[in-house]
């Protein structure tokens, strides 16, 4: 298992080394930079803008700026952020832990509320609460994560309930520890909520169909011909297996959060990776953008990770270090 883990974790290398190859080439095949919008400011003088541009290592080749840039990213020092003016690495470490914070939670809450109804919907097929289930799942999958963001902030706003971006209050620093702790919990009531949606019709609808699957398995009807408590069979027996495949797509659903959250953070105003790295491809803050897709990049390998050994886990048939 440790050999296997090690040699993950060493496949996530040359992974981290194509994707920032291929990002930074894509940022340079666009037009300008960003010292380009401020030529058009006639109070700062085109010698001041060449200084600059010398200065941030604009004037050189794309190929030597990202060889400058990767030298210092091993070193984890990815360069100075030209529109924040503070380090790069100092930036993320801001922003990075509200995102996945919000990714926890919103996998959490999909899970917690998904797996449930799907064994419900499942073991009462054909009734009024699979119908109305798969109705709401169905629904919330057609419901775009941009309108439930606008939903919520019109909702926060006239009811007064939740309060409108942000991940603190403005007198956070005077509350005391559970203060604190229940002022950022308010404020990620909303974006959680608005996040895990799409995700709880999605596996709801899975784990429907894999319980269905499992049921009528031989091992099954051997448990129930034996005698086996039938709470006992659903819940040792079908549930276990069937619930492998959720498993399986963990990292994908890590996948599906971080580019989820892009949208919802910048809708409601949350201060995450998300935020961050749209102000920072605006802007043209190539730095910033190359350190953000880095770590959203690196959190998903991650994730991949945690769902091969929590299916270990979970199947005992499975045998990752083969």
């Amino acid at each position: 298992m440790k050999t296997y883990i090690l040699r993950r974790l060493l496949g996530v290398v040359p992974l981290l080394l194509c994707i920032s190859v291929l990002s930074f080439g894509l940022l340079s095949l666009a037009p300008g930079d960003y010292l380009t919008s401020l030529k058009n400011n006639r109070d700062i003088s085109p010698e001041f803008i060449e200084k600059l541009r010398a200065e941030y290592g604009l004037d050189r080749h794309p190929v030597q700026q990202y060889v400058a840039w990767l030298g210092k990213a091993v070193r984890l020092d990815f360069g100075y952020s030209f529109s924040y003016r503070i380090p790069v690495s100092t930036l993320l470490a801001q922003r990075w832990p509200a995102t996945a914070a919000l990714a926890v939670t919103s996998m959490l809450f999909a899970w917690i509320i998904a797996v449930p109804l799907g064994v419900l919907a499942a073991i009462y097929q054909g009734s009024w609460f699979d119908r109305v289930s798969s109705g709401l799942a169905a629904f919330a999958l057609s419901v775009p994560e941009l309108f439930l963001a606008l939903l919520a902030v019109y909702c926060a706003a006239t009811t007064g309930w939740f309060p409108v971006g942000g991940l603190t209050s403005v007198d956070f620093e005077f509350m005391s520890l559970g203060e604190k702790i229940l002022d950022v919990a308010h404020h990620m009531v909303l974006p959680t909520l608005v996040l895990g949606v799409g995700s709880v019709a999605g596996l709801m609808r899975i784990m429907r169909a894999n319980f269905l699957d499992t049921i009528r398995a031989d091992y099954v009807t051997t448990a129930r011909a034996k005698g086996v408590p039938e709470g006992w069979v659903m819940f040792r027996h079908v549930l276990r297996n069937a619930i492998n495949p959720l498993v399986t797509i963990l990292g994908y659903s890590i996948a599906g959060l971080l580019s989820g959250s892009l949208i919802v953070e910048n809708i409601m105003s949350f201060p995450g990776l998300g935020q961050l790295t749209y102000e920072a491809f605006m802007r043209e803050d190539i730095y910033v953008v190359m350190a953000s897709i880095v770590v959203a990049s690196l959190l998903l390998a991650l994730g991949n990770l945690i769902a091969d050994l929590l299916l270990a886990a979970a199947d005992p048939r499975i045998r990752v270090g083969k």
